[in-house]
């Protein structure tokens, strides 16, 4: 497996790449890396001869007071873990080769991050469609990898993809959980042990939701109330975020709720954030933004 840190070798390699008819998928992250990403690593390295994992904290994505400083950085770590689930090549670009010096120009997806983390991280989506384009750009992937955890963001993305023509395939992967069934995440390792116990409350919460839709219950406000309540039974020092219903196109709010839907919520324990979503109904999510 290579480690490239700058744009001038990813151009090198890539066109090795091409000259011996490889493809390449592609998996970027902020390090600090779960099984929930080795899932996605392997999933690539099954599906093409050369798979890419890009380790790059993106400061664009982060708003005042978030947690860009205490981010965790575990780049040996995440260099074996690359290594053992098929990764073939790790780029580990600075700030200044994704930013140059006078960058002013963004990438802004509009409507599906009107609501729910777009309205609670202003700006969060702006710089993470904006560092996305970036790096296809560079890796230039016939496939991408995401976790369906993060499906706002995927779809999002998705459209991204197809309004900007970039001819990629993006691959959305189930959500990896622990044994509890907590969604693996990176900002997971944040949580004290009194934290950790609680987590488990906004899956427990989402399930509920998830239960009444199946029982044909439409009224989004109603169910919100139970899920608020089961969250307590677990987290009673959970701060809510959001919890609620949410269409999988769209991403618009869900009023009366109708599958196909997503049942999503945010929660903050202590310092930490965590999200978490059931899908809910036919088409599941797999493969989207076909440019």
């Amino acid at each position: 497996m290579e480690v490239i840190r700058n744009i001038g070798d990813l151009k090198k390699w890539r066109q090795s790449c091409r000259a011996n008819g490889q493809t390449v998928g592609f998996v970027p992250t902020m390090g600090a890396l779960h099984e929930g990403h080795g899932a996605l690593i392997a999933r690539s390295a099954a599906d093409h001869p050369q798979t890419v994992v890009s380790i790059f904290v993106n400061p664009t994505q982060f708003g005042p007071g978030e947690d860009l400083a205490r981010y965790p950085r575990t780049l040996e770590a995440d260099l074996g873990l690359s290594n053992s689930h098929g990764a073939t090549m790790v780029f580990v670009p600075e700030v200044k080769d994704i930013y140059p010096p006078g960058s002013d120009s963004w990438v802004e997806v509009l409507g599906v991050g009107d609501h729910w983390c777009g309205a609670s991280r202003p700006g969060h989506f702006r710089g993470v469609s904006t560092v996305v384009a970036k790096l296809f750009l560079l890796v230039e992937p016939v496939t991408a990898y995401f976790g369906q955890k993060d499906a706002q963001q995927a779809v999002l993305l998705g459209k991204m993809v197809n309004d900007l023509r970039f001819g990629l395939t993006m691959v959305i992967c189930p959500t990896v959980r622990e044994s509890d069934g907590l969604a693996m995440s990176s900002r997971n390792r944040y949580l004290n042990d009194w934290e950790r116990g609680q987590a488990i409350g906004l899956f427990r919460a989402l399930e509920e939701g998830a239960l009444l839709v199946n029982r044909g219950e439409t009224d989004a406000k109603k169910m919100e109330r139970v899920m608020r309540a089961k969250l307590h039974e677990f987290a009673p020092q959970a701060e809510v975020d959001y919890l609620g219903f949410a269409d999988r196109v769209t991403f618009q709010p869900q009023v009366l709720v109708a599958t196909p839907c997503v049942v999503l919520g945010a929660i903050r324990l202590g310092k930490t954030r965590l999200i978490d979503n059931i899908l809910m109904g036919e088409p599941r999510m797999g493969i989207v933004g076909l440019g």
